[in-house]
């Protein structure tokens, strides 16, 4: 084999295993942007789910289960400050008194992490 083809080989080997490494690597970072499931109140999930490590339809299922929990905790504008599945989670609430709780919820289990924001009508 010729130096010139050799070179050639060679080089085009070490980009394809840096493409394969670069790909394992955002594999591995696990993040993903998820469509959330139907509000189970009055209200709505606003934007997408974030997760890190965590898959699509789990994520799903946690924010139904973290809702269900703020209900049981206080009704309508109630708090979670119980684990939910194992995750411990942090609340930021705006609010319309009567009318309207806009919330963000940051849970985290290691290196797992689940964000959502939802809309609670307060009827």
């Amino acid at each position: 084999m010729s130096p010139h083809l050799r070179l050639i080989r060679t080089s085009a080997l070490t980009v394809l295993a840096c493409v394969a490494l670069a790909t394992l690597a955002a594999a591995e970072s696990g993040a993903a942007s998820c469509t959330p499931p139907k509000y189970p109140g009055s209200g709505y999930f606003t934007g997408k789910i974030r997760t890190t490590n965590i898959s699509c339809s789990y994520a799903k299922r946690f924010v139904v289960a973290y809702y269900k929990c703020r209900i049981r905790n206080g009704g309508a504008d109630g708090r979670c400050r119980t684990r939910v599945m194992d995750f411990r989670c942090r609340e930021t609430r705006t609010s319309i008194p009567g009318v309207e709780i806009d919330g963000r919820v940051t849970c985290n289990r290691g290196s797992q992490r689940i964000v959502h924001t939802y809309q609670h009508n307060i009827e």
